[in-house]
């Protein structure tokens, strides 16, 4: 028997039985779009995030106090930030002096430090409250295609501040520059005017600062007046102390300057001298990975949930083939007096499973990559077709039609053509 012949056959005997053969695809159909779904809707979000993060932070390199180990890892989830040492994460370390010595590291553009301001209960406008975070930082954390109003303010003078689009938008009243705040600090309520409203700063371990509500101010004054403090090792006096900073690179030479800033660090720092596990230095290449084996490990572990319903499609096939043999069984019989062999019946029952389960594959796929687009535009990301998982969904189909129907066929090749020729 030609192959063929014995591929148009199976297709004879199952569309002869449409309405089983229908019920019996569904599974696969369910099994390997749920697969198509959660790939294309994960990739789609991965591809999004990771992208943005790039365009925006490539040249970037954190400085944070303590462990957080955002260094991909062994494990589930590797890659998560996550404190290493919960009694030297995020202190107050970064000195002044510190600050100072990161600008003159060669490779560094700018130097971001961020802080915030703890004794700011709230901002108020025209009446209205909001317990928005008032964070101190400096001019570089405004990239000018980030403004949507104004500018940012002047390091050194008081009196100004940034906000996000997201703070402006919490009140009732329409915020834009040129009206003026009252940041109600603990002692003493200040009034500022909002110079600027940007989309997101740069720096910071908020990854996606835009879609926090958030007011800046300039770290002289504000942050020498009202924030954390430390002493310096190297000039014998207090100074004002931050949790975590930014470092714009060269963009061609961010490993080079990564490693100047962590011996910095290792030598001669102040944070070296006040915290005990030192400081964290990452680059954004390094977190993209930690993102990326996060969504990854997410990606696989939700796609599990496709293999349970395949497997329930496989199952489903192995019956209605056990149903076909036991039905066909005279038909076997005629084929075997004729003269087939053994293994020309047991691919003609292959074949049969084979077509079943690519017919799931042929309708799941596209139904799968079709609601995974819904899912992505409803979440107003890009959407990434998952060709990997294309092809890995149409192998599974596959398979599932050959492991299931292999012990069917089995069963229809050792039928014996005397018994099969009696049965009825």
């Amino acid at each position: 028997m030609k192959v063929g012949d014995g591929v148009r056959i199976a297709g004879r005997s199952l569309t002869g039985h449409k309405l089983r053969s229908a019920l019996t695809v569904v599974g696969i159909v369910i099994g390997i779009g749920t697969v198509i779904i959660f790939a294309s809707f994960g990739t789609s979000v991965q591809t999004d995030v990771v992208g943005e993060f790039e365009e925006t932070a490539a040249s970037e390199i954190l400085v944070v106090t303590g462990d957080i180990g955002l260094e991909p890892g062994e494990g589930d989830f590797g890659g998560t930030p996550m404190p290493g040492n919960l009694d030297s994460f995020a202190l107050p370390g970064l000195t002044t002096h510190d600050i100072g010595e990161l600008r003159e590291v060669d490779g560094v553009d700018a130097v971001i430090p961020r802080g915030g301001i703890d004794s700011a209960a709230a901002v108020r406008y025209e009446g209205q409250a909001e317990p928005h975070d008032v964070i101190a930082t400096s001019p570089s954390a405004f990239p000018e295609s980030n403004f949507l109003n104004g500018s940012s303010f002047r390091q050194g003078e008081s009196g100004s501040a940034v906000m996000t689009e997201q703070a402006a938008a919490a009140y009732d009243a329409n915020i834009s520059v040129g009206d003026t705040l009252t940041l109600e600090f603990s002692d003493e309520p200040e009034t500022v005017t909002v110079a600027g409203i940007v989309t997101q700063a740069r720096g910071g371990l908020d990854l996606f600062g835009g879609f926090n509500a958030e007011v800046y101010v300039p770290t002289d004054p504000y942050y020498q007046e009202y924030g954390d403090t430390a002493r310096s090792a190297a000039q014998g006096v207090d100074q004002a102390a931050y949790r975590q900073a930014t470092l714009v690179a060269e963009p061609d030479r961010v490993t080079g300057t990564q490693d100047r800033v962590e011996r910095y660090f290792e030598t001669e720092s102040d944070a070296a001298a006040v915290l005990e596990d030192g400081v964290t230095v990452q680059s954004a290449a390094d977190i993209v990975d930690g993102i990326e084996s996060v969504l990854d490990d997410i990606i696989r572990l939700v796609s599990g949930i496709g293999l349970l319903a395949l497997l329930v499609g496989a199952f489903g096939i192995a019956n209605i083939m056990l149903v076909s043999v036991t039905e066909r069984t005279k038909e076997i019989g005629i084929m075997k007096a004729n003269g087939a062999r053994n293994r020309e019946v047991m691919g003609l029952f292959l074949a049969e499973a084979v077509l079943l389960g690519l017919a799931g594959a042929v309708v799941g796929i596209p139904l799968g990559l079709a609601v995974g687009f819904g899912a992505s535009a409803y979440a107003e990301v890009g959407f990434t077709v998952p060709y990997g998982w294309v092809l890995v969904a149409t192998l599974m189909g596959i398979a599932t039609g050959v492991v299931s129907g292999l012990y069917p066929a089995w069963r229809a090749a050792r039928v014996d053509p005397i018994d099969a020729l009696r049965y009825e």
